[in-house]
């Protein structure tokens, strides 16, 4: 019914910057909040940014005046601008979508998930 596909995962240097997409196709009507999960090898998926229908935002602790999610409804789309990456930033990062079908259908859809490792 929903399908998301992430993009801009990667290999770089503590330092530096990435950008993840996440866009979403298929049987939508509206899309309330979008966010942004991470898991790191030997542990539990964390919350990393989130953004509400309304434009508001909040971040983890550890992402804090680094990390930036936007989104864009004319797309379905949304963002995770990462800068000063650190190697505790490694991990698998998924999007995570609430989505409100047409039929007033209410779900939760996660992306595949995009691999993001930061050397030392």
């Amino acid at each position: 019914q929903v399908q998301l596909v992430e993009s801009g995962g990667g290999l770089v240097q503590a330092g530096g910057s990435l950008r993840l997409s996440c866009a979403a196709s298929g049987s939508i009507a509206s899309i309330n909040a979008m966010a942004w999960h991470r898991q790191a090898p030997g542990k539990q998926r964390e919350l990393v940014a989130s953004v509400t229908s309304g434009g508001r935002t909040d971040y983890a602790d550890s992402v804090k005046g680094r990390f930036t999610i936007s989104r864009d409804n004319a797309k379905n789309a949304v963002y995770l601008q990462m800068n000063s990456l650190k190697p505790e930033d490694t991990g698998v990062y998924y999007c995570n979508l609430d989505v409100t079908m047409p039929w007033y259908e209410r779900s939760q859809y996660w992306g595949q998930g995009t691999q993001v490792t930061v050397s030392s």
